[in-house]
């Protein structure tokens, strides 16, 4: 029986990576996937608002090249030589998936704008591509939730060590295989290591009905939970696509789609809110972003990102305050929240995952700023990126800027600066992974 579960595992992890390997399958993939075609038939946006997208590429000025370096420095002074890995908080020595994709894509991002060469790109992607190869499983299959970035043990969110380990987050391992993804097609020369990352993977434990799924572990009982709302799993499920995996479900943008009228436009949002489904539907600005800027987006989050960036230009308007909002670490309790266009049947409110309201901590998200910026470049946000000059550090970029008095939120996280880097990228290439040109 042992043997015949590991011929069935070797098996899966066989068609993965052959899927991997074969770049211009996936690339053609990609480009031809047309998210119109939804459940049974054609699915199409009424009263679509969102502009033609013209991806126009720029030689970046001297002040975006000062931001990308002040958002590099968090890299520099949060690499771990032990590892290879990055703090996800500054000074802070424990990583999660998710924050590790986000350091490969800062990675990537810097390379390309030249703010380091060859041989430095080339000795900390080797070495965080081996050490990925190394980390120990939960439970054999996936990668843990979250490791010490310093000893590469497992450990619960407080970092504190854990033999068995806390369960594995879908979307988080989503997130990082499209910088993986991008490595593979562009940059052979890691294909091994590549190999030996994902020849330990069982990617399809985390699918069931064409849905994404986590493991959750309290008190020592591991349940496995469906994972992911709108946008959020849409966006993290395009990379399980390419490779075979059946996330048909988590494709699917209007199984649970409603809408709601903010200021004049229809904000989509997952209607499995708090009270049905004991998850929250945060509205942010965070996959939506991410896909514009590595796959130039498809056919519904092109418009429903549009959407959003509109709301919150709408309440500026409104109500003077600088709006762009997503999710994001604090320099205080509850130290992170999602500050949200709409979340659980509320309007402009910020939550922690408990789903507690925090609204003494909305910001100005400055990661929200620079992405809307490098995907919309406007003259409103040319506004947010003006209000956020004083935010630079020796340390990276804060994270933003509290609307209840104006103070700065001294966070500095990798999350923050890799979007920074990633936006600058955009602004002078385009979408990583170059899904638009043709549309």
């Amino acid at each position: 029986m042992d043997n015949y579960k590991n011929l069935k595992r070797a098996r899966h992890h066989l068609v993965f990576l052959a899927a991997l390997v074969f770049g211009s399958i996936f690339i053609y993939f990609l480009n031809n996937l047309d998210m119109r075609k939804q459940g049974l038939g054609v699915i199409t946006i009424k009263n679509a608002i969102a502009p033609e997208m013209t991806i126009v590429k720029n030689k970046l000025s001297k002040e975006d090249l000062s931001s990308a370096k002040t958002a590099w420095q968090y890299f520099v002074n949060n690499y771990q030589e032990s590892t290879g890995l990055v703090n996800s908080v500054d000074n802070y020595p424990s990583t999660t998936l998710w924050d590790t994709g986000n350091y490969l894509m800062a990675l990537i991002s810097v390379e390309q704008l030249n703010i380091i060469d060859k041989v430095e790109y080339d000795k900390r992607m080797k070495k965080a591509l081996t050490t990925l190869s190394q980390v120990e499983l939960y439970k054999g299959l996936l990668p843990n939730k979250v490791y010490n970035a310093q000893t590469l043990k497992m450990t619960n969110y407080e970092n504190k060590e854990t033999e068995t380990g806390i369960g594995w987050s879908a979307i988080d391992i989503g997130r990082i295989m499209i910088p993986l993804a991008y490595i593979q097609f562009n940059q052979p020369e890691y294909s091994q290591e590549l190999h030996n990352i994902l020849a330990r993977w069982n990617i399809k434990e985390m699918t069931k009905e064409g849905a994404l799924f986590g493991a959750v572990v309290e008190e020592e009982i591991e349940e496995l939970l469906q994972e992911g709302r709108l946008g959020y799993e849409q966006y993290t499920s395009k990379m399980f696509a390419t490779f075979g995996v059946d996330i048909t479900n988590a494709l699917r943008y209007d199984k649970y789609l409603e809408f709601i009228d903010m200021y004049d436009v229809e904000i989509p949002y997952d209607k499995r809110d708090k009270e049905h489904s004991n998850a929250n539907n945060y509205v942010v600005m965070e996959p939506y972003m991410l896909d514009g800027l590595e796959f130039g987006w498809d056919y519904f989050s092109k418009e429903f990102s549009y959407r959003l960036y509109k709301a919150q230009e709408e309440r500026y308007k409104d109500t003077g305050i600088l709006t762009a909002v997503t999710e994001d670490h604090l320099d205080k309790a509850p130290y992170f929240i999602y500050n949200s266009v709409y979340v659980n049947k509320q309007e402009w409110v910020a939550i922690d995952e408990k789903g507690k309201v925090h609204n003494e901590m909305k910001q100005l998200s400055t990661k929200a700023s620079f992405a809307m910026d490098a995907l919309y470049n406007t003259a409103y946000t040319d506004k947010l990126l003006e209000a956020l000059k004083p935010l630079q550090s020796d340390r990276g970029w804060y994270t933003g800027i509290y609307e209840k008095d104006g103070t700065i939120n001294k966070s500095v996280t990798c999350n923050t600066n890799a979007i920074i880097l990633e936006s600058l990228l955009y602004k002078k290439e385009g979408p990583l992974l170059k899904m638009i040109e043709n549309r």
